[in-house]
């Protein structure tokens, strides 16, 4: 097979016509010739941190969606299956993504579960770090986000660090906020990356030391803003990535989007396509084709070097996408869970009042970062309770692993001002998350979970919604364009019906949870402030 057109050679800063011949999947010869063209060829687009299962659909479904948009290769972290299920779904996503023409490039899961102060479904040790790093198709040891066990010279932290050294494979970090003498211990310790940085002066810093920075921009946390003016300074330090990213934003682009962005920001081309396309494959050893002789023929076809429509992906020599349409083909998909939760009531949802104030969550729309407030409660019969007035809602965390009382706490910013959202997708041990107007309500929302064996749900006074996600609780069994068109209901409900006026409500609750990441969270087993790592009472 030959391809003609616009070539673009990043390395060498150069664009020429030429003829590119394909045979069994690699790229036999690249030749310059006179001639001219209206399309241009480059490598293919590359994800430098996602996890999969945040788009609610299985890699196989994934890469249906990612190739339209140009990207070939994800750095894809399984942790949100590992917390749940272990190794064995680690193993389920590398099997299900093998079925597709698509290069997923998944890491082994350095803290499962993430943190002491919740409740997870499984755990990954140093024995089974072990052995998927020893495994050729785990690429790297991924985000270890244990930063205080890092220096800390934790034992478990330090021999799965020192596994992946033995066996040559990156390190991934995840350190937000992290400065100073501790982010140099942090990266001397052999930690490569950050894809948690939200201010310039930060992961400048750590660039200094020597690390490199993913300019991440997903459905919730969005740094891009602050961070893009970097990569004209650090153009072979940086790298673009999506960490979550939800199937309706994944229907609408990818990588393409951040390329754009950063061209209209004034970035040098070259500069922009090292970040999306070169830089991944070298950090992490991907076998990525980088349009060089005996390379995989993984490439795309583009109109033009500003829009960048793509008009065609290539894996491997393959057509896999051209003008929006896929053509990997759907693959069966096996259904695999660990879920016990029991059906809840309304009272046991109810907070005794015990003070005059609380702690409340602040949620801070388009960042997973929280602040932590001090405010007077809302009281009726003896019972603190949401506030719509103040934009103080309930919210609560039950586990999905074993009947337990749930966890219960106030949050502000999300504006509802009637019925509940919940969602098994909460980071990282995916309990049950929901918050809402009333006991009720966010009763009538987990249930919906419960009934479905995971998924997302909301619902007002005469209505309700559901995507059942039965795949480890977090995962659909449908196609992605239906499931991204579902969710974009569900999210819209959310907005139009229920009032909150967050940019992606459901993506924010989901990391209400997420207890490494500062400032106040709720856990299954309470409140807890990610700085001290420590549980704080909700009464101040």
């Amino acid at each position: 097979m030959t391809i003609q057109g616009n070539i673009v050679d990043i390395k060498r800063k150069i664009i020429y016509f030429g003829t590119i011949e394909i045979e069994e999947g690699r790229i036999k010869s690249i030749e310059a010739s006179a001639g001219e063209s209206d399309r241009f060829i480059l490598p293919g687009f590359v994800d430098a941190h996602v996890h999969i299962e945040s788009s609610m659909l299985v890699p196989s479904e994934f890469a249906r969606l990612a190739v339209r948009h140009g990207t070939v290769a994800t750095v894809s972290d399984p942790h949100e299956i590992a917390n749940i299920l272990g190794v064995k779904g680690v193993e389920y996503m590398i099997e299900n993504g093998e079925k597709v023409p698509f290069k997923f490039n998944f890491g082994a899961p350095s803290c499962v579960p993430a943190t002491t102060f919740e409740s997870a479904g499984a755990l990954v040790d140093v024995e089974d770090i072990r052995h998927l790093l020893a495994r050729e198709d785990v690429k790297y040891l991924a985000e270890m986000m244990n930063y205080p066990g890092v220096l800390l010279a934790d034992t478990s932290v330090m021999a799965k660090i020192e596994i992946a050294k033995q066996f040559g494979k990156p390190i991934d970090g995840h350190a937000p906020g992290l400065r100073g003498e501790e982010a140099r211990r942090y990266i001397e310790a052999g930690i490569s990356t950050d894809h948690e940085c939200f201010t310039y002066e930060e992961a400048k810093e750590k660039l200094e030391l020597g690390m490199k920075i993913l300019i991440r921009e997903g459905s919730a946390a969005k740094n891009f803003e602050a961070l893009i003016p970097l990569l004209n300074e650090y153009p072979d330090e940086i790298m673009f990535c999506s960490d979550d990213k939800h199937p309706d934003d994944l229907i609408e682009g990818y990588i393409n989007q951040l390329v754009v962005r950063a061209l209209h920001k004034g970035c040098n081309i070259y500069d922009v396509l090292k970040a999306a396309c070169i830089n991944p494959v070298e950090h992490y050893n991907l076998d990525v084709g980088l349009l060089s002789l005996g390379d995989p023929a993984d490439f795309i076809i583009v109109d033009d070097l500003r829009s960048f429509r793509i008009l065609a992906t290539y894996v491997n020599g393959h057509l896999v996408a051209d003008e929006q349409k896929a053509y990997i083909e759907p693959v069966p998909i096996p259904i695999i869970n660990n879920f016990a939760a029991m059906r809840c009531k309304p009272e046991d949802f109810r907070i005794p009042v015990a003070g005059t104030d609380i702690r409340v969550i602040e949620a801070i729309n388009g960042e997973i970062v929280t602040n932590t407030l001090t405010l007077p409660v809302k009281e009726a019969d003896g019972f603190a309770v949401s506030d719509t007035e103040r934009d103080i809602l309930k919210i609560t965390v039950v586990n999905r692993y074993e009947s337990s009382a749930p966890a219960l706490a106030f949050i502000k910013n999300f504006n509802l001002k009637k019925g509940a959202i919940a969602s098994c997708v909460g980071h990282d041990s995916h309990n049950i998350i929901a918050l809402g107007v009333d006991d009720e309500a966010i009763c009538q929302a987990i249930n919906l979970i419960i009934e479905n064996k995971g998924g997302i749900s909301a619902v007002s006074d005469s209505e309700e919604r559901v995507l059942a996600l039965p795949v480890a609780g977090i995962m659909s069994d449908r196609e992605g364009l239906e499931v991204g068109r579902a969710y974009a209901e569900i999210d819209l409900f959310a907005k139009e019906m229920l009032g909150t006026t967050l940019n992606a409500p459901f993506m924010t609750l989901s990391f209400m949870a997420l207890l490494v990441i500062p400032n106040l969270k709720l856990s299954d087993k309470g409140l807890f402030d990610g700085k001290s790592f420590e549980f704080m009472p909700l009464f101040a």
